[in-house]
């Protein structure tokens, strides 16, 4: 089951339904199965109170995600994922694109954690990028 939650600010996805669809699809074709999958959209503060306590970080980040899956690859991907609006708003500015395509990317990046992705060194990111933007094409929306 895949919801979408706001945390500290009022904050509506469009398009629900179809993004569920979407998350669904980009962890079924993985050969994986849809868990409890909770996106929580929230402000910068609440995500850096989050990142300083949970991850020892003392920075802004646009996501995090708890991965609740269990390491046996035959049960269901399960996690909350984070996403900071602000950090989107921002991000999508910076890299001069629509606020909902960068959102997308941002849902679909926490996605592709839970399914073992990493994105520390080069080649992992470089990797991660790849299967975003395959993911993104499959979602036409963005």
């Amino acid at each position: 089951m895949i919801q979408f939650h706001a945390q500290d600010i009022p904050f509506t996805i469009k398009n629900k339904s179809v993004l569920k669809r979407w998350v669904s699809s980009s962890i079924e074709k993985k050969k994986r199965t849809v868990g409890q999958l909770n996106f929580i959209f929230c402000s910068d503060a609440f995500l850096l109170d989050m990142n300083k306590q949970y991850l020892q970080h003392d920075t802004y980040t646009d996501i995090i995600t708890f991965d609740y899956s269990s390491e046996d690859k035959t049960l269901p991907v399960s996690g909350d994922i984070y996403i900071s609006i602000d950090r989107v708003k921002e991000n999508a500015i910076k890299f001069s694109k629509a606020f909902e395509n960068e959102l997308h990317r941002v849902i679909i990046h926490g996605t592709l954690h839970l399914l073992g992705y990493k994105d520390k060194t080069k080649a992992a990111k470089e990797e991660m990028r790849k299967q975003e933007d395959s993911c993104l094409k499959e979602l036409g929306l963005s």
